[in-house]
């Protein structure tokens, strides 16, 4: 098959995808109602419930941060993340990929953020549960744990502060599971979930897109591994200084 051929078969292929996708997603927009989907909300509801309700889990993520240069050209920044927790006052979360090598660990007294790479580590008291630990270190220090919406035991009312519309796009399957796509729409804000089916209405993957920033750049995380029974030992919440760390002080916000 000559080069010219082949060039135009493929590009053929891809309008054809294309055009399928634009369709599925013509079909969703025309059953969205106006305002918000019921349906839509009781998904959400009884995802954002079902993991309140879990006294200990672990998840692994993939994470893609778009970054809008001056220029207009987007960037990609990846990273994987592994994430423990423990109600009501235990996190511990390893991120490593482009541009970050962290281990954040909070034992319900204390919050570290420690950079392995360079062996250097902060630390600072916090507040004694969960919820109150992860709004400190987002209002005071500017860090957010990954997925750190998830973790908060009312993080339906997070998820839906301000959101306007929403509606069920349709069936998804995200990193093999069968899932409900939901869509919703807040003034600066547009939120994607995908929730698994069943007895577990698990989150599988979030797209979050910052409509008031030029070229709108959006932000995802997609849980490859939930685990519901881990087993932690005492070391998972504790942080013990490795041989020659620097301790050094979180940057004011």
């Amino acid at each position: 098959m000559n080069r010219t051929l082949r060039a135009s078969l493929s590009s053929m292929l891809a309008r054809c995808a294309t055009f399928a996708a634009i369709g599925c997603v013509a079909l969703a927009a025309q059953a969205q109602p106006s305002g918000i989907d019921p349906q839509a909300q009781r998904l959400l509801k009884a995802s954002t419930d079902f993991l309140a309700s879990q006294q200990k889990f672990s998840a692994e993520t993939r994470n893609t941060l778009e970054v809008v240069l001056k220029s207009g050209q987007k960037i990609e920044l990846n990273h994987m993340a592994r994430l423990s927790a423990q109600r009501p006052d235990r996190l511990r979360a390893e991120r490593t990929g482009d541009l970050v090598d962290q281990v954040f660990i909070y034992d319900g007294k204390s919050l570290v953020l420690n950079n392995p790479q360079a062996n250097v580590f902060a630390q600072v008291a916090a507040p004694d549960t969960l919820e109150g630990m992860l709004d400190f270190a987002r209002s005071q220090l500017d860090i957010v744990a990954p997925a750190g919406d998830l973790l908060f035991k009312n993080s339906y009312d997070i998820l839906m502060d301000g959101v306007t519309e929403g509606f069920v796009v349709g069936k998804a399957v995200v990193e093999g599971v069968r899932c409900d796509h939901l869509a919703f729409r807040a003034p600066h804000v547009d939120l994607q979930v995908w929730v698994q089916e069943g007895a577990q209405p698990l989150p599988r993957r979030l797209v979050i897109t910052t409509r008031d920033l030029p070229n709108a750049p959006q932000f995802a995380v997609t849980i490859t591994q939930w685990n519901l029974q881990p087993k932690f030992d005492d070391q998972t919440f504790r942080f013990t200084p490795p041989a020659g760390a620097k301790r050094v002080d979180f940057l004011p916000r």
